[in-house]
């Protein structure tokens, strides 16, 4: 099965990460990784309850973290991470992140 997360900025700034070699992140590491990278970014909730889903901690941490996260290599380890935990919270094998459009699908 194919596995990967696709992180865009729009044309041309999408940025493809791979995971079919990749060590799965466990579930509960990866929300862990989540929550401390919503936390360390500064990171708002999105919704006016204050709640925040899984979905919005991620569209917030690529957002806060910015697209040269995602485009340098020499942050590609932050960014497989990433990849890596947002597969694993949503237990989903592809997913799509569309930062400026606020807007995650798998």
């Amino acid at each position: 099965m194919r596995s990967q997360v696709i992180v865009s900025w729009g044309e041309p700034s999408t940025y493809h990460f791979d995971l079919e070699e990749v060590q799965p992140m466990p579930h509960d590491l990866a929300r862990h990784w989540l929550d401390e990278q919503f936390t360390e970014l500064g990171c708002d909730p999105i919704r006016p309850t204050g709640k925040v889903l899984t979905a919005d901690k991620i569209l917030c941490v690529a957002q806060a973290a910015g697209e040269a996260r995602f485009r340098d290599a020499a942050q590609r380890p932050w960014a497989m991470a990433f990849a890596r935990a947002a597969s694993a919270a949503l237990a989903k094998p592809v997913v799509s992140v569309d930062v400026p459009g606020q807007a995650l699908s798998y």
